[in-house]
């Protein structure tokens, strides 16, 4: 019989905007940021945490050229001993949730007792890049050795090809299979469920209210940890650059379709924006609660995740996928929870995903079964989602179960259930209840 896996605290940096306020921050400072004031909060001096944590899980998709396995980094800038194994996942979308995942699984399979457990991504960082021919002009360069070769080697420069760099977070955002970006994919279900483009903007525009409601209301004061910015030490980021309290339907509804222009109804305000931000949370076996020696308290338990794979051109029904998936192994259903976080990637996106468990005819040709149920909005993304917040990819994943573990304890709800779509055609889905 596995052992039971338990959340025990989190924090996360504020979510930014990409070419905002935490532009300039490094991935791996996000993390180390949210992990060194993670272990502070908790009052337990880093000597003991070096004795005590056996592994550090980080999920990150832009990997950073000079920080391979940023998980490492991060550990040892940290100030982790360098005994503490640590590695990085990526799962593109569900990076920071499969981090959870792994914990999960090595924890119930009895070989962790405390583990590290999150996601970071500096979505403003990531690079352009040359292509082959530009690269092939740096090449002979190097190898020139005489002014005369190095002359030639600039005579031929291919100017047009440095003016056209590629952009690696837009061909990031593309499938390599279906050969369409994640905003088109929102395009295709927004059509085939028939979703307008004011119900769109009318759950966008919910997700900034609910969003600015809770952090007018403190919910995000003890989940944000501020961040002082290497570069400008006078400057400390204690808030979220994206949501708006002042957001409007007339604002929303003067914006134009961003990737099918002339039939679409995806636009920049009914998306999740482009976001730097990192988070991480602290996941325990029962026998690593007792190590702590009960300075720190279970704040939820993992019953279960799943992932599943499902059409990369309707990648955005992957929670649906995953939530059938999850259910299967655990035996709960819909009616089970009272609170959902569902990544607001697009809001055809999380429309469709309600629609599609709501449905008896979708169910029935891809599960034989029936409805999975009815997702009641009232009890999603009650605190805001990523179209207010933003989805800094790697580590949204790790923010969502973050956020479901303190509604619950906070609201003094039973149980979450935590899913998002991922790039690619697939979902992941993580269920937690409350101690």
């Amino acid at each position: 019989m596995s052992r039971k896996a338990f959340l025990v605290t989190g924090i996360r940096t504020p979510f930014c905007k990409a070419g905002t306020a935490l532009a300039k921050v490094h991935a791996a400072e996000l993390g180390r940021i949210a992990l060194s004031e993670m272990l502070i909060r908790t009052g337990i001096p880093l000597k003991d945490w070096n004795l005590l944590i056996d592994e550090v899980i980080v999920g990150n998709t832009g990997t950073p050229a000079d920080t391979a396995n940023i998980a490492r980094v991060i550990a040892l800038r940290s100030g982790l001993d360098q005994s503490i194994s640590a590695y990085s996942v990526h799962r593109n979308c569900a990076s920071g949730l499969e981090s959870i995942a792994q914990a999960t699984l090595k924890i119930e399979a009895g070989v962790a007792d405390i583990i590290v457990a999150g996601g970071t991504e500096s979505m403003s960082n990531m690079p352009l890049m040359y292509n082959q021919k530009a690269q092939s002009f740096f090449e002979n360069l190097n190898r020139s050795r005489s002014l005369g070769d190095k002359a030639k080697a600039f005579s031929q420069i291919p100017v047009q090809e440095f003016i056209k760099p590629r952009v690696a977070l837009m061909e990031g955002l593309t499938d390599p299979f279906c050969g369409i970006n994640m905003g088109e994919t929102a395009e295709v279900l927004a059509k085939e469920f028939q979703i307008s483009r004011g119900i769109q903007d009318e759950f966008a525009l919910a997700s900034h209210h609910k969003t600015a409601k809770a952090a007018s209301e403190g919910f995000y004061k003890d989940e944000i940890a501020p961040v002082v910015l290497p570069h400008d030490p006078q400057t400390v980021v204690e808030a979220d650059v994206g949501p708006r309290a002042n957001q409007t339907m007339e604002a929303l509804q003067k914006l134009k379709p961003f990737f099918d222009k002339k039939f679409g109804s995806i636009t920049a305000g009914n998306s999740s924006p482009i976001t730097d931000g990192a988070a991480m949370v602290l996941v325990c076996s029962e026998e690593g609660l007792k190590k702590l020696g009960g300075a720190l308290k279970a704040q939820a338990q993992i019953n279960g995740y799943a992932f599943a794979g499902c059409d990369p051109k309707r990648m955005g029904l992957g929670p649906v996928f995953a939530t059938h998936k999850l259910f299967q192994k655990t035996g709960e259903k819909l009616a089970d929870f009272d609170r959902f976080e569902l990544n607001e990637a697009f809001a055809a996106q999380v429309i469709s995903c309600m629609m599609a468990m709501d449905s008896d005819a979708f169910c029935k040709e891809h599960f034989q079964t029936a409805k999975l149920g009815h997702l009641s909005q009232e009890l999603l993304n009650v605190n805001g989602g990523a179209i207010a917040l933003g989805h800094p990819v790697g580590a949204t994943g790790s923010r969502l179960v973050l956020t479901a573990m303190r509604e619950l304890k906070q609201k003094n709800k039973k149980r979450s259930l935590i899913s998002l779509c991922i790039g690619g055609g697939q979902g992941g889905a993580l269920s937690i209840s409350a101690i």
